[in-house]
C-alpha cells in the first residue's frame, strides 16, 4: 500500500488579541479552523495559504512568517502534512461568496477558542496559535518555490 500524505497550508491571522478563524461544517457538525486547506496543482504553498485565506473568510492578508510545519493523521486515517503561516489582515471582502461548507469567518480570542475544544477541526487549531503566541516565526524565504 501507497504511502500519499496530504499537504495542507493555514493561516494564523491576528488582530488586537483576535484570531480569524472559519466556522464550517465537517462530518454534519459546526466546528472551527484556522483558515486552510490543500496545496493544488501548480501553485505553491504561499499562494495556497493567500488562497484559502480568502476563498473561506473573504480577507486579503500578507503573510509574514512561517510558524510551523506539522505532520497530524486525523480521525479518518488520513495524514496530513500542514504548513502553517503568520498573516496580518489587509482588507476584508464581506460580499464575496465563500467557499461551500463555510458558514463564516469569526474573530475569536485564544481563550474563547480554547473554551470549546469539541468545536476544534482538530487540535492542531490551538497548537499552531500557541505556536504563533509562543513566538514561533520563521521567514518566508523558508519555503522554496518550483524554478
Amino acid at each position: 500500500m501507497r504511502f500519499t500524505p496530504h499537504v495542507t497550508v493555514a493561516t494564523i491571522v491576528e488582530d488586537q488579541g483576535h484570531f480569524l478563524l472559519v466556522e464550517e461544517l465537517a462530518e454534519g457538525r459546526a466546528v472551527f479552523n484556522q483558515p486552510a486547506g490543500h496545496l493544488e496543482a501548480d501553485e505553491s504553498l504561499i499562494q495556497a495559504a493567500l488562497r484559502e485565506t480568502l476563498e473561506e473568510t473573504g480577507w486579503e492578508v500578507e503573510l509574514t512568517a512561517v510558524t510551523g510545519i506539522y505532520l497530524y493523521t486525523g480521525r479518518n486515517g488520513v495524514t496530513y502534512q500542514r504548513v502553517c503561516f503568520a498573516a496580518r489582515p489587509l482588507r476584508h471582502h464581506p460580499e464575496r461568496p465563500l467557499d461551500h461548507g463555510i458558514i463564516g469567518p469569526r474573530w475569536l480570542t485564544r481563550e474563547e477558542l480554547a473554551a470549546q475544544p469539541e468545536r476544534w477541526r482538530s487540535e492542531l487549531v490551538l497548537r499552531c496559535i500557541d505556536d504563533y503566541l509562543g513566538g514561533e516565526r520563521f521567514p518566508l524565504s523558508l519555503i522554496r518555490s518550483r524554478s
